[in-house]
């Protein structure tokens, strides 16, 4: 039995953490494939807390480790401390809010498990899956974000930014990470690279986007750490 865990980073989502929780639930993944939800509360200030505790009392038949920070420390940092904690065979980032379809994992799963990958990414810019229509800088942020990674990193990517990132356990366990927010996207894609033989794959998934108003938290600040995050780590190759 092969077991995959899931990661989630949540910070003031109590509009959303508990229907998707409800989603991962439901999830049917591939034969002999079994899941552990591993929460990152990253002190959050609304009632996620309350929501996520009385959810987890309410469904003890799943498998489900609960961490709450002491203070924000940020994204990065809560998938580290997921990370560190999952005991699966494959890891893979949710975030908390809705704009990833747990439905899809099974997507991400299907070239690992054939045999063929040892990360996939699930990109937001191909296939024919629904996307929302959103913002056109956001976008151009996103793909110029991914170009510039694939420049130092000889990849072809076209998603480098997507949240959605499944990786055998062996891969992601052995790579040092460092950032502590949003500069996860780019520092695991410059060091994952680093191993010899990887298997890299890319799947289209869907992206049910949110604004800012929905609760949506990156900003044009986080895109300029994206750029020093691939110079450092990608064209410098800093540890």
């Amino acid at each position: 039995m092969k077991k995959l865990s899931v990661i989630i980073p949540c910070y003031n989502e109590e509009k959303t953490i508990i229907q998707l929780l409800s989603k991962i639930e439901t999830v049917n993944l591939a034969e002999n494939t079994s899941k552990e939800i591993i929460i990152i509360n990253d002190c959050s200030t609304d009632s996620s807390e309350k929501l996520i505790r009385n959810f987890i009392a309410l469904h003890s038949e799943l498998s489900i480790k609960y961490f709450k920070t002491d203070n924000n420390k940020g994204k990065g940092a809560s998938i580290q401390m997921g990370i560190a904690n999952a005991t699966g065979d494959f890891v893979i980032i949710q975030d908390a809010d809705l704009e990833y379809d747990p439905e899809e994992y099974n997507l991400l799963l299907k070239p690992i498990l054939d045999g063929f990958a040892d990360v996939v990414y699930g990109s937001r810019f191909m296939g024919s899956k629904p996307h929302r229509i959103l913002f056109f800088w956001h976008t151009i942020g996103n793909k110029f974000l991914t170009f510039l990674s694939n420049m130092v990193t000889n990849l072809n990517l076209t998603d480098m930014e997507t949240c959605y990132k499944m990786f055998n356990s062996s891969i992601i366990k052995n790579i040092s990470l460092k950032e502590k927010r949003f500069g996860f996207e780019p520092e695991v894609t410059a060091k994952m690279v680093r191993f010899p033989n990887i298997r890299i794959y890319e799947v289209g998934i869907s992206y049910y986007g949110r604004t800012y108003a929905d609760g949506k938290k990156i900003s044009w600040k986080d895109g300029f750490h994206a750029i020093f995050c691939i110079i450092k780590y990608g064209l410098f190759k800093a540890k």
